[in-house]
């Protein structure tokens, strides 16, 4: 990460990075990656609860009935950038 803070991209995709921290590690990880949003659109792929409430977007599949998979997405703010 702290190369990444020197040469920074557009975007950069993570996938499970916090599968093996710990709760407290998961929230130095969020507020890390909420703080280096404001110049890069991160996609993080995770299964942490904790992760998730993190995020402005989420995007997800499901499947309600056997064989059938629905796209699922999910913006949280919406509402304060409309006033």
């Amino acid at each position: 990460m702290a190369i990444f803070r020197y040469q920074p991209s557009p975007f950069c995709v993570l996938d499970e990075v916090d599968a093996p921290l710990d709760e407290a590690n998961i929230g130095r990880l969020t507020r890390l990656l909420q703080e280096m949003s404001e110049q890069t659109q991160f996609v993080v792929i995770t299964h942490s609860k904790r992760t998730m409430e993190a995020a402005s977007a989420l995007y997800g599949v499901t499947m309600q009935e056997p064989g059938v998979s629905r796209l699922v997405s999910v913006r949280f703010n919406a509402a304060e950038a409309a006033a």
